[in-house]
């Protein structure tokens, strides 16, 4: 009557009846829930949601460190003979052009006559030090005080740190003159001397001073009164290697005051050759020829010095020996700083991202049973224990 009768009560009767996957359903891994045992719920919706948004954030940033690439540090000997060392400099001292005397002294006992190569600019020291107020874009003032640091400039020096942007600030500012100074209206006092230019030594540790004339070498000139000594300075720029003036170095934008006439000021400096690179070619290339024109002349790669500063100033006695100034004492370090910037393959992107959609998902679903089992087990409680319990209401016949 009810049909198992003739149905003989064979299970398959109430299955699919597409005899043609019947052999494919034998062998199937991953057996399927029929759609009548299924129902939607708000909470498996919300569980989907929340997964696809996880997968999408990770994913995005896997795609985003991939394109970016990883930085990479690497410390070696420098490779092949190098002679000559370049040397930027861009100062304003406090004291008038014929009153200074700018030389080198290298390790190697060669005097080069910093007079000759650099140049020189009769300006003012007020107007000067009314550019050091100015504001910068990063909201700290463009100069600062030896005394101090502040951390918009710290901030500025880690970033120049980076591959990226040393290779965005060298492409966008191909040329490499030296930027102009404030300009002198009418009236204003002559008092001060800008010194700036580049010049070649000899890549040896060596001393570069800027001394009142008269005093530290022999020479047939005046004796400078002392009392016209002052040796305030602004420093916009002080860098060794290709000059990259958007780059800023430890004493870039540094500005110290003398408290007295007979004053000494002294820079040691350690300098460190560096190479940014972005790609593997252009490491390549200087390691197969450190020398050659053509890996100095990739545009995947800058060649360049970093050095670490300290300074020291103190007032000095009035003494035939001892001599007021500015002294910058540089050491050229042993070794070479390799920074590159490198990019995983496609193939390997690929694979990290299968790694983490396929562990969200995995994890996604053990959390999705766990909190369900959860809820089960509350709700069992609930009614465990809201069962046989009086609602307070008498009944009377």
């Amino acid at each position: 009557m009810n049909g198992f009768n003739e149905k003989s009560l064979d299970g398959d009767a109430f299955g699919d009846q597409g005899s043609s996957s019947g052999g494919l359903k034998t062998f199937d891994a991953f057996p399927k829930t029929k759609a009548s045992y299924t129902t939607a719920s708000h909470r498996g919706g919300q569980w989907t949601v929340l997964i696809l948004a996880v997968c999408t954030i990770l994913s995005f940033t896997e795609l985003r460190t991939w394109w970016r690439g990883t930085e990479n540090h690497h410390f070696s000997v420098e490779k092949g003979i190098s002679h000559d060392l370049q040397l930027n400099l861009d100062v304003v001292v406090n004291m008038p052009c014929d009153t200074l005397r700018v030389n080198i002294q290298d390790g190697a006992g060669d005097r080069v006559l910093a007079d000759v190569l650099l140049r020189r600019e009769d300006t003012s020291w007020m107007q000067w030090m009314q550019q050091r107020n100015y504001e910068s874009h990063s909201g700290s003032h463009e100069y600062q005080s030896l005394s101090h640091e502040e951390d918009a400039r710290l901030a500025a020096q880690e970033e120049d740190a980076h591959v990226r942007h040393v290779m965005g600030e060298v492409r966008r500012n191909p040329r490499k003159k030296f930027a102009k100074g404030p300009r002198i209206r009418r009236g204003d006092p002559i008092d001060a001397c800008r010194i700036y230019g580049s010049l070649e030594g000899n890549k040896v540790q060596g001393d570069f001073h800027i001394t009142a004339r008269g005093h530290g070498y022999q020479e047939f000139a005046e004796h400078l009164d002392h009392n016209a000594f002052n040796f305030s300075h602004m420093i916009t720029e002080l860098s060794f290697g290709p000059h990259y003036p958007t780059l800023l170095n430890p004493l870039d934008k540094t500005i110290a005051e003398a408290d007295s006439h007979y004053h000494k000021f002294q820079y040691f400096l350690s300098v460190v050759p560096t190479i940014y690179s972005k790609g593997k070619g252009a490491l390549d290339a200087y390691t197969r020829a450190p020398g050659s024109a053509a890996a100095r002349s990739n545009r995947n790669a800058i060649f360049t010095n970093q050095y670490a500063a300290t300074s020291q100033s103190r007032a000095i006695p009035e003494s035939p020996y001892m001599f007021p100034g500015i002294f910058f004492k540089y050491n050229i370090e042993p070794v070479l700083l390799l920074i590159s910037e490198e990019r995983g393959g496609f193939l390997a992107l690929l694979i990290r991202l299968i790694n983490t959609i396929s562990g969200v998902l995995v994890t996604g679903g053990w959390l999705y049973q766990m909190s369900g089992w959860v809820g089960q087990f509350y709700g069992r409680r609930m009614r465990r224990q809201s069962e046989g319990v009086l609602t307070g209401k008498h009944y009377t016949d």
